[in-house]
């Protein structure tokens, strides 16, 4: 090989360039479905079309189609640090245009029972809380970005269009009633919080809904928010109510954990259908 040749090679390699979030999407479009275990994901791999699995790093994915999306559904762990590591992994593999959540949650708001979906116009860290190095020190509920050191705010807001096509999505969906309840299940757009706890106290969930506006409680969304609003990723939060996090939560959990559960992957996957 010639000294012009190897000159112009190690001229294409200093001058190139990685592509850009956007020339990835264009080249390669995929949508994040994303559930803290297994029953959460389990009608979302169902409904894959052309389903193939992959482990890397022992993380388990599966891509296939949803309408004409394609699409990788992936179980992040329940909890905080589990979902957080399993979206960045996720945006940094798979580079997908949008992430959706898909779960159950307690109910905070009073006028909500089981059944019921919520879906997350803005979610937060609920057990989240340090002290400024200012004087005097005042307190804060805002994390921090750790590669750019900025505040983040205290509430992670939802991709305008991803919201109103979920709005738009659950008019087409029929969703299944939590026995003994006495009304078919509703969505309200609202606050859900997140925290490393399962509420299960009337006292917590007045302090959530007086503290958050909240309604509903969560293990994963505000970490899952966090990681796309810092790599500016659109993101989503869907959640089902399996219980009303007071005392009977437990019991209630277990008993309208799968009704739940079908009833917000029904939406995310009509939400996933209806996307360009």
């Amino acid at each position: 090989m010639n000294t012009q040749r190897i000159s112009f090679i190690i001229f294409c390699l200093l001058t190139s360039t990685q592509p850009t979030h956007a020339q990835l999407y264009r080249t390669r479009p995929i949508t994040a479905l994303l559930g803290a275990f297994e029953p959460e994901l389990r009608l979302v791999r169902q409904s894959l079309r052309h389903p193939k699995t992959q482990t890397i790093n022992g993380m388990v994915f599966t891509t296939g189609r949803v309408g004409k999306q394609r699409v990788v559904v992936a179980e992040t762990g329940i909890g905080k640090v589990n979902a957080a590591a399993a979206t960045a992994f996720v945006l940094a593999h798979f580079r997908p245009r949008r992430v959706l959540f898909t779960g159950i949650a307690g109910g905070t708001n009073p006028d909500l029972q089981p059944g019921d979906m919520v879906v997350g116009r803005r979610v937060a860290h609920h057990d989240y809380g340090w002290m400024t190095m200012t004087n005097p020190p005042q307190p804060s509920r805002q994390t921090r970005n750790a590669i750019t050191k900025q505040d983040n705010p205290v509430y992670f807001l939802a991709d305008s269009v991803l919201l109103l096509r979920a709005q738009e999505a659950a008019k087409l969906v029929v969703f299944a009633s939590i026995p003994a309840t006495n009304r078919p299940p509703t969505l309200v757009v609202g606050t859900i919080v997140t925290g490393d706890v399962f509420v299960s106290s009337e006292e917590k969930v007045a302090q959530l809904r007086r503290d958050y506006g909240a309604d509903a409680t969560e293990m994963e969304g505000a970490a899952v928010a966090q990681i796309c609003y810092q790599e500016q990723v659109p993101c989503l939060v869907i959640r089902s109510l399996s219980d009303k996090a007071n005392s009977n939560a437990r019991m209630d959990m277990r008993q309208f954990l799968d009704i739940a559960a079908r009833n917000s992957a029904k939406l995310v996957l009509a939400l996933v259908k209806r996307l360009p």
